[in-house]
């Protein structure tokens, strides 16, 4: 659909950014907030108001766009908010599926003068990392400006400026100023990528452009606002907030040289550790309120990851929401006890200590008919983590609040985590972080909090927890380097493998024992049946596990760099949780 609506010259644009928070699926919820929104923009004077990528439906919707019904209804939806445009206020730019004659397209619809006045589809469509827009669309054509309240605008949509063609042929036919919306997910140092592309469209056009992103949690994915406008000659026109939803008006006037912005907020954006914590908050409220679960539980051990998880859980939600457990055996130390508390405390949570002997000692009077004449081993200490994984996701059962499980990135990739106990859970707000990223937030947040936190001020996490060296706790003394390399070195050499996919023979040459090397390689490919059984968790680094990274669970291939090497353990039913060997807790 490509008709327009009549252009009458103007020198002047008030133009309002939706930089909002849609639901995957919840087409009248969405529609509700472009209503909402455009009443603000009304209110501000604004000429138009513009929406992120594919909003109406949510973004990404991935296989529900398949789905005829989902499709007609989000149709349905954009025919209705058209005809509301005949109130004469603000013209409406929104994103939805469309289809049209056989095909299925990612659209951007306007919507003016009680009608739809123009659509256009968007041409490259994302397959690579955590995009799979060819699965599900259609490329649109190369596009027109869309003529409305007399301005011709480019509407390329997000990945269409990623490359050249599009803005090429939008300034060909007679675009004066590119409107972008977006559905763009947050990664560490994403925001520079943005302003690097979008600067280079600018330089080539010699157009201003409006960069509108959406601002929200999707299952694992964070997607973090931070909307931002280029003049012609490359300045920053405008910089709305990251992690926050609003509605803000920027005004346009048509200069001797072009359309320049003249007035529109400039905020600092936070970046580096805090932008992680915030995704981390973000990503974690949307999943939790998004699906409906009242709170959440989860296990607090007196240790780093589990604290970070809590105030990350009061940040997102508020104390009152967040239940921490002390779940102790007889290898817990008081200073877990003490941590745990303390660290509660300051968090204000509710917090219970149920002690897990009975439990384990069930477990295993059940066992001593098959078990006996045979040594203690990983398995009596996996016993204390199924344990403690049952009681968690008793208690969510119980009283409806969701598990929130607390496992890093060091130990997800080298399967230093037990499936079926600490692995229980629905959400993960530190999947993608490594355990020094851990101790580094941990700091940060005893300094530092997101503005929307609803968290206290000040230190939460104990400062003993921060200094204590790290341990499992389920045998005496048990300590996490007794079995890994020292977690500087691990992360080191994880990044290197996982998120640049480096050679070992690379790897050693970096500075790392080839013997190591070697075994993190191993336990990295053999914990993959873990991982895909893990619960989903915010995405912060360029790859992390799940949409960003496919590998296969059955799967021999090792590095021939590092020489011959020993095949691995043969997955029988009776070991197929241990395949990490000594790992495996």
């Amino acid at each position: 659909m490509n008709t327009t609506a009549p252009l009458r010259r103007r020198d002047t644009l008030a133009l309002s950014l939706a930089q909002l928070n849609p639901t995957v699926g919840d087409i009248t919820g969405n529609a509700t907030k472009v209503r909402a929104a455009r009443a603000t923009a009304a209110g501000q004077g604004a000429d138009i108001v513009m929406f992120p990528e594919l909003f109406l439906a949510g973004y990404p919707p991935e296989d529900l766009v398949l789905k005829p019904a989902f499709v007609d209804a989000c149709r349905a939806e954009v025919e209705t908010l058209a005809r509301e445009t005949a109130d004469g206020g603000p013209a409406v730019l929104v994103g939805l599926p469309w289809a049209e004659e056989g095909g299925l397209y990612n659209a951007y619809a306007a919507l003016d003068g009680g009608k739809i006045v123009g659509v256009r589809f968007k041409v490259d469509l994302p397959n690579y990392g955590v995009f799979d827009e060819k699965r599900v669309f259609d490329p649109g054509p190369l596009p027109g400006p869309l003529a409305l309240r007399g301005i011709r605008l480019g509407v390329p949509v997000c990945e269409d400026i990623w490359g050249q063609d599009v803005v090429e042929c939008l300034v060909e036919t007679g675009a004066e100023l590119m409107l972008v919306p977006n559905g763009s997910p947050y990664w560490r140092g994403k925001t520079d990528e943005r302003l690097n592309v979008a600067t280079a469209r600018v330089v080539e056009s010699g157009l201003p452009l409006v960069y509108l992103n959406q601002v929200c949690g999707q299952d694992e994915l964070v997607f973090d606002g931070a909307s931002f406008g280029l003049n012609a000659d490359r300045t920053l026109a405008f910089q709305m907030n990251a992690f926050i939803e609003e509605v803000v008006l920027t005004r346009w006037e048509r200069q001797e040289n072009g359309w320049r912005c003249i007035a529109g907020p400039m905020v600092a954006v936070d970046e580096g550790d805090k932008a992680d914590y915030a995704a981390c908050v973000l990503g974690l409220r949307d999943y939790v309120d998004k699906n409906r679960f009242p709170g959440v539980v989860l296990g607090m051990s007196g240790g780093i990851d589990s604290a970070l998880c809590a105030a990350m859980a009061v940040d997102a939600l508020g104390p009152s929401r967040v239940h921490c457990v002390m779940l102790p055996y007889r290898y817990t130390s008081s200073d877990s006890f003490r941590d745990a508390e303390q660290c509660a405390r300051a968090l204000g949570v509710r917090y219970d200590n149920l002690p897990i002997a009975e439990a384990v000692e069930g477990l295993e009077t059940v066992l001593q008919p098959l078990f006996s004449g045979k040594p203690r081993d990983i398995t009596e200490e996996n016993l204390q983590s199924r344990a403690r994984g049952t009681l968690l996701m008793a208690i969510s059962n119980k009283f409806g609040p969701m598990v929130v499980t607390t496992g890093n990135k060091s130990e997800m990739s080298v399967g230093y985590a037990t499936i079926y106990g600490d692995m229980n859970g629905g959400f993960n707000p530190i999947k993608d972080l490594y355990k020094m990223e851990v101790y580094r937030l941990s700091a940060l947040r005893n300094r530092w909090k997101p503005a929307d936190a609803h968290g206290p001020d000040g230190e939460v996490i104990p400062v003993n927890i921060l200094t204590k060296a790290p341990t499992a706790e389920l045998r005496e003394n048990q300590k996490d380097q007794d079995s890994l390399p020292p977690y500087e070195d691990l992360d080191a050499i994880l990044e290197m493998l996982v998120e640049k996919e480096m050679r070992t023979a690379e790897v050693i040459a970096a500075g790392y024992d080839p013997e190591v090397v070697r075994k993190i390689e191993r336990l990295l490919y053999i914990a993959e049946y873990k991982r895909r059984q893990a619960a989903p968790g915010v995405k912060v680094t360029r790859k992390n596990f799940g949409r960003d990274r496919r590998y296969p669970i059955t799967n021999r291939f090792r590095d021939p760099g590092l020489g011959p090497h020993q095949p691995d353990r043969a997955i029988t039913p009776a070991i197929a949780t241990t395949t990490a060997g000594d790992l495996d807790y």
